[in-house]
């Protein structure tokens, strides 16, 4: 398992959110060189996976961040099958590396290693095994503004969803036993600005609505 591989051309498995792109950070200012960004989008939904992105703020993310957002295309079953495809083509454009935002699933590390395995491609993991509180400030003070854009109201208030990430939030999320980085699905996140975009990226987020038991702030471009 690496953290970093300093000067290889690499691509990033892309959520939207503030692993990823701290992970992205690191790998960057590391000297590696970002060729692409994948991201998984779910054709049945319009979306990205997980952090629930649409294309049209994907595309405004290719702009502002200076290289390509590649959508892997699924409707789930053929997920693996997809990611695997899209890492072999990266490769043939001259990838050498993938970097993930995982932080300590070790389910997460197996999966991404064996993608990357299977399409010829080093596995980095820049965050691993750190300290997740110390992470989530890291991000916050160099420069990132996340935005808090799906909440699990099992474990959170509703109306955190459409709010920035800052300190005294995650200071109310461990007030409520919550993980500040929302490693047990509490909350994800979409970062329209920081040092890996030369621009901030123009997006909207609209009212919070309830969606089979989570608060979604929908986002879309402006």
């Amino acid at each position: 398992m690496n953290k970093l591989l300093p000067g290889l051309p690499f691509v990033a498995s892309y959520s939207g959110g503030k692993d990823s792109a701290l992970a992205i950070h690191r790998a960057v200012q590391s000297g590696m060189k970002l060729q692409a960004l994948l991201i998984t989008y779910n054709v049945d939904r319009g979306r990205s996976w997980f952090h629930g992105i649409p294309a049209e703020v994907l595309a405004e993310v290719e702009r502002a961040v200076g290289a390509p957002v590649r959508l892997i295309r699924t409707t789930g079953p053929e997920y693996a099958a997809a990611f695997e495809a899209a890492l072999a083509e990266e490769k043939a454009l001259g990838a050498r590396a993938c970097v993930f935002g995982d932080i300590d699933i070790q389910g997460h590390l197996d999966w991404c290693s064996e993608r990357c395995r299977a399409a010829g491609l080093e596995a980095c993991f820049p965050l691993w095994q750190e300290e997740r509180l110390e992470l989530v400030k890291e991000c916050l003070a160099s420069g990132f503004k996340p935005i808090v854009t799906v909440v699990d109201t099992r474990r959170l208030p509703a109306d955190f969803a459409g709010q920035p990430l800052t300190e005294e939030l995650l200071d109310e999320m461990a007030r409520r036993g919550a993980d500040p980085c929302g490693e047990n699905g509490e909350y994800h996140t979409f970062v329209p600005e920081g040092p890996i975009f030369a621009r901030p990226i123009p997006v909207a987020v609209g009212p919070a609505q309830l969606v089979d038991g989570y608060a979604v702030a929908p986002l879309a471009a402006r």
